[in-house]
């Protein structure tokens, strides 16, 4: 009798494994979707000036992003950062562009906008929102799911 319950228990757990992996078959949790393009990313970190992060948040929502988006580029995510001594005067961002040329393309499309200058002349009426913004251009890796 106790035979049989063990045989019978492992009989269960074998298949249950099995029905398990035979879900997860052609299932790749490591691999990323495939590259639809030679997309690049551009990581942007803005430094303003004291008092300035709240004019700043202010810009990007009701001119940035709009302008970003008819030059071409692609959003994907905004932050301030956890470390409470950046965190008022520190903006985090990055976005995508089809290729390098079109990163360039859109660069200069946003800074020749009209709509743009208007709004950036505006924003800094009482002063200089940014004192600093850094820049890097980012290629991701094949196993990234930012592709």
């Amino acid at each position: 009798m106790r035979k049989t319950k063990i045989v019978v228990g492992l009989s269960l757990l074998t298949v249950v494994f099995g029905l398990g992996m035979a879900a997860g078959i052609g299932m790749d949790y490591a691999k990323a979707a495939p590259a639809e393009s030679p997309r690049i990313y551009e990581l942007r970190t803005y430094t303003t000036n004291d008092g300035k992060l709240d004019d700043l948040h202010a810009r990007f929502s009701n001119h940035t992003n709009r302008l970003f988006v008819k030059s071409g580029m692609t959003l994907i995510g905004y932050w301030t950062p956890a470390d409470a001594d950046t965190a008022d005067n520190t903006l985090v961002y990055l976005i995508a562009h089809e290729d390098a040329d079109g990163a360039k393309a859109s660069w200069r499309a946003f800074g020749t906008d009209p709509d743009w200058q208007k709004a950036y002349a505006d924003s800094r009426k009482d002063g200089p929102l940014v004192k600093n913004i850094t820049s890097q251009f980012l290629v991701p890796t094949d196993y990234s799911p930012l592709r």
